[in-house]
């Protein structure tokens, strides 16, 4: 073989690598396009705040009218979760006003899948579940209420990273300071975000009912 031919057989040979690598990456694309997974669908939100990745919660049990709020009662739902008491003056009223037009509008989907607002009475000791119940039912009649004693309580709230604490008053009785912002649990059970006010109940029912769509 002359210095000539090997040459061009290096160079028949390089094209020929060159071809099978090309050829290689375009299946390589193909399989990738036609095999890997679909991204994941990006909710388009108005007021609702996602985290990146939901996050797990330990487990809770609360206390209800009813028996007991947990993980299991609470599966297959998207959920509003709300701390209050039922002596609160302005904010627990108000806000449960405000999501009850939310809940009047996402009543007209399905039982089964019908997003869910849980109130979460911060004051055990005068709130009974029965008494929570009753007051929460008076703004919407759908809201899941519970309460427990601590340190369960306090667990249960940390792990939203929620807080509240008890303010003595002048005159021997106390009032509750408690977050404001709503937490929202995914139908996994999971914290996936958060709502906070200023509260606008037309874009917490749209959001509600999109991540339905979206998130089942």
């Amino acid at each position: 073989m002359t210095a000539s031919d090997q040459r061009g057989f290096f160079t028949r040979s390089t094209v020929l690598v060159l071809f099978a690598a090309l050829a290689a990456g375009i299946g390589l694309w193909s399989a990738q396009r036609h095999f890997a997974p679909a991204p994941a669908i990006e909710p388009k939100l108005q007021t609702a705040r996602l985290f990146p990745q939901a996050r797990e919660l330990p487990a809770f049990s609360l206390n209800a009218a009813s028996g007991h709020v947990d993980r299991n009662s609470l599966s297959g739902h998207w959920t509003i979760v709300f701390l209050g008491f039922t002596h609160c003056a302005d904010v627990c009223p108000t806000t449960l006003a405000d999501l009850a037009k939310a809940q009047k509008i996402w009543r007209r989907l399905p039982a089964a899948t019908r997003p869910r607002l849980l109130f979460v009475s911060v004051d055990p000791d005068r709130d009974t579940p029965e008494q929570l119940a009753t007051y929460a039912h008076f703004f919407d009649p759908d809201t899941l209420t519970a309460t427990a004693p601590e340190p369960a309580l306090g667990a249960f709230a940390k792990s939203l990273n929620l807080v509240y604490a008890k303010v003595p008053m002048a005159n021997g009785d106390y009032d509750m300071d408690h977050s404001s912002t709503l937490m929202l649990l995914d139908p996994q059970v999971r914290q996936a975000g958060f709502i906070r006010p200023p509260l606008v109940p037309r874009q917490i029912a749209a959001d509600l009912i999109e991540l339905g769509k979206v998130r089942p």
